[in-house]
């Protein structure tokens, strides 16, 4: 298979689809890889570590959309690949189409095959190719938030573990899953109180038993969050619905009971946002302020540190990469019930239902 690895295009987003060890993998199994002109340069690989394990260097991203019968990067195209894209095309990325209508109308139209990293699910509910980023996004949630406490950049000016003597930073993470529990060992580790809440009562008790005891745990109910907010400092929104957009945990109107200066930050911000004020914004101009409330909402938070993230991206994305190219998409799918929920749309037809659902359009089950 012709495997295509295009230059990330998205506001600074530094990351790329593959390390130069993930293409030397996939070479040795007799598969084509053509990377675009420094494709690989921000995330610390250049153009002649990729020609070292037999890549082919390309000028430019149309060069690559032309050649590949598979393209494998990190975030979804924006409206300048739309064009680019051809039918029957295999497009291996994080989608989150159930945030963007207009992505979602243009991949239904150009008539590609959309396999989203986000909804690959394993039998136990595990997203596998969601977890590297989820991790480097739960982790980078609380230094960024640390940062934006900061008086200078518009907080409270709190230190987020306080010194001897002063109290430290009130942390509120709501969802318990793989970026809340990343976010609270980094803000627990950092000295802060933290409180960590979810509606699953077994995640809470695994939670409650594996977390420092700075650590608290609650039943994540309206009324629960409500009493917490006049007294928080940092809020870190981690709710996910695989495919679907995320539920508004906290609304426009709960923002007058928290104090200014406090900070949100809508890790969820991809799948739409869990805090009703939230828009996306970028690693240029990071935060807004609503009603005195600070809100960063980078949608590529993880692109912050590309290095990292391209080494635990490929180690998680690279067996499926080769299950595609050695298969075809249609016998990877079928043999991997995983992957094949990572399918959402093909050739004009979506196939994963939330997607459908959200945008009222019509849903095609992938058996068909």
């Amino acid at each position: 298979m012709v495997i295509g690895i295009p230059k990330e295009i998205k506001n600074n987003e530094n990351r790329v689809g593959m390390t130069p060890s993930g293409v030397a993998e996939v070479v040795k199994q007799g598969h084509q890889v053509y990377i675009q002109h420094t494709a690989g340069i921000n995330s610390g690989f250049p153009d002649e570590a990729y020609q070292a394990v037999g890549a082919q260097i390309l000028p430019t991203i149309e060069d690559i959309y032309a050649i590949a019968e598979m393209i494998v990067k990190v975030k979804e195209p924006i409206a300048p690949e739309y064009k680019l894209i051809r039918k029957e095309q295999v497009l291996f990325t994080y989608f989150h189409f159930a945030s963007d209508r207009d992505l979602t109308l243009a991949m239904l139209a150009n008539k590609s095959i959309c396999l989203a990293y986000e909804t690959v699910e394993k039998a136990d509910h595990s997203l596998p190719l969601l977890i590297p980023m989820s991790e480097v996004a739960g982790r980078m949630s609380i230094q960024e938030g640390a940062r934006f406490l900061e008086k200078p950049q518009g907080g409270k000016g709190i230190l987020l573990g306080g010194v001897p003597g002063v109290k430290p930073a009130k942390v509120l993470i709501l969802g318990g899953g793989i970026v809340g529990s990343n976010a609270a060992q980094m803000a627990a580790g950092m000295g802060a109180d933290v409180t960590i809440a979810d509606i699953n009562l077994a995640r809470l008790r695994y939670l409650s038993e594996t977390l420092p005891k700075n650590v608290k745990t609650l039943y994540a109910s309206e009324l629960r969050i409500r009493k917490e907010l006049p007294d928080v400092d940092l809020v870190i929104g981690s709710v996910l619905i695989p495919g679907d957009k995320a539920p508004h945990l906290i609304t426009k109107e709960m923002l007058s009971m928290m104090q200014p200066g406090t900070v949100l930050v809508d890790v969820a911000i991809d799948q739409g946002g869990c805090f009703e004020t939230s828009h996306p914004t970028t690693h240029s101009a990071p935060t807004y302020v609503v009603d005195g409330i600070v809100h960063y909402a980078v949608a590529n938070i993880p692109g912050a540190v590309p290095y990292t993230s391209t080494l635990a991206l490929t180690n998680a994305t690279l067996p499926y990469v080769i299950a595609l190219a050695n298969k075809g998409w249609k016998k990877a799918c079928k043999d991997d019930p995983a992957l094949a929920l990572g399918l959402n749309i093909i050739e004009g037809k979506i196939v994963y239902k939330a997607i459908a659902d959200v945008f009222g359009l019509k849903y095609e089950p992938v058996s068909l």
